[in-house]
């Protein structure tokens, strides 16, 4: 099994999706280069869930 990366509040998303709160399992949608939401605890933090998928044209 591999490990996710964890990412912290604050932190620029690295791509565009749902990132999941590892604690909780609440989940924020997130666009690539935008700030990580606070968490309600401190010392948490998210995993990318979902990857957003784009249609060719």
């Amino acid at each position: 099994m591999s490990k996710k990366k964890i990412f912290k509040p604050g932190q620029k998303a690295p791509v565009s999706g749902q990132y999941r709160n590892v604690k909780t399992g609440y989940e924020v949608t997130v666009v690539k280069g935008e700030p990580l939401p606070p968490t309600p605890t401190k010392g948490q933090g998210y995993i990318l869930a979902d990857k957003t998928k784009h249609k060719k044209k």
